[in-house]
């Protein structure tokens, strides 16, 4: 594509185009230099001392595992350096104040999957930049258009850099000789419409109606009067699915369910669902709990969980169809009687 564009050099020019830019910058390139030790200390594994055993659970029930905290820690060091009045992480009950006086609050998840390194599956970084309110901890209860930034890494491969920025999305790739980010892709745009899914299909039982009705309705394909026959994905890692419907399209569902657990979603929105869903929407796609836009929806707790349907802005839309066709109340029920409203019928 060009002249070699590092990540420093992107920001260097897109940061000054704004009041807040230069600081957003800041606090991107030290995720981004946190990210190149992290993406090491992924790669050595065992050779660097880490077992990926559990070390108790965080403050929202999941197991921790040293690699957890490890990822916490260097993205805490890095983030302390940086014009950054608080930090929300998955690791911590509540936010931390590091300068009450500077402009920034991040939210994030600084090691999302680690459960998926036992298999040599990709996991990543997540995270979220917003400008500090006049009162810091309120910051982070605000709705997901509040965000200036957002992104993901993803640990696989290659250590992959997704920026949403100045209302684009634009891709890095670590080259790991010269230890930097460099540009790899400009402006990407979803896919409006393609005909692929991502679900982890086991829970159908404990699915709600709308749901069902979708995937039954791709799974059927051309004989069931869609357009198309649809292919189904499931990775099982938040960054990889990301990543593969910025590259390919499609949808990915991670809705609430049934069960007890799941009944408000499973994603915590703040530093899952919000970042995720800017980057879908300025890369031309789309993000909803099912019933509300994500990017509308205000956390009432710091680590809510949330409902979670992106990608493809064709599928997320006929998604949200079939629920507004179904009362909430009768989101569990297969009977005819409440009108299981699909797409073609």
């Amino acid at each position: 594509m060009g002249a070699r564009v590092t990540l420093c050099s992107h920001l260097d020019q897109t940061g000054s185009e704004t009041p807040a830019g230069p600081a957003v910058s800041t606090v991107i390139e030290a995720i981004a230099t946190a990210a190149i030790g992290l993406a090491d200390l992924i790669a050595d594994g065992p050779l660097a001392g880490i077992t990926g055993k559990t070390d108790g659970v965080n403050s929202d029930g999941d197991y921790q595992r040293d690699i957890d905290l490890a990822a916490d820690g260097m993205m805490r060091a890095a983030l302390r350096r940086s014009p950054v009045a608080a930090v929300l992480s998955e690791e911590s009950e509540l936010p931390e104040v590091f300068d009450a006086k500077a402009s920034l609050c991040v939210a994030i998840d600084p090691l999302d999957g680690s459960a998926n390194l036992e298999n040599n599956i990709s996991v990543g970084t997540i995270f979220s930049i917003r400008s500090r309110g006049n009162d810091i901890v309120s910051t982070f209860f605000e709705p997901g258009t509040a965000q200036c930034a957002a992104g993901f890494v993803v640990y696989g491969p290659q250590t992959t850099l997704v920026l949403a920025f100045d209302e684009r999305v634009d891709i890095f790739i670590l080259d790991r000789r010269a230890r930097e980010f460099l540009l790899i892709a400009r402006r990407v745009r979803i896919a409006p419409d393609t005909p692929e899914f991502a679900i982890n299909a086991s829970n159908r039982r404990h699915w709600h109606g709308p749901v069902r009705t979708y995937i039954d309705e791709c799974l059927a394909g051309i004989n069931g009067g869609c357009a198309a026959d649809f292919n189904m994905r499931w990775i099982g890692s938040l960054v990889a699915e990301s990543l593969r419907i910025l590259v390919r399209g499609g949808v990915f569902l991670y809705p609430a369910d049934a069960r007890p657990a799941y009944r408000e979603g499973r994603l915590r929105l703040l530093y899952e669902a919000h970042p995720m869903a800017l980057v879908m929407e300025w890369a031309g796609g789309a993000a909803t709990t099912g019933r509300r836009r994500i990017l509308e929806v205000s956390a009432k707790t710091p680590h809510q969980r949330v409902p979670l349907i992106m990608g493809s802005m064709r599928g997320v839309r006929d998604i949200t169809a079939i629920h507004e066709g179904t009362q909430p109340m009768f989101d569990n029920s297969d009977a005819p009687l409440f009108a299981r409203r699909g797409l073609f019928r």
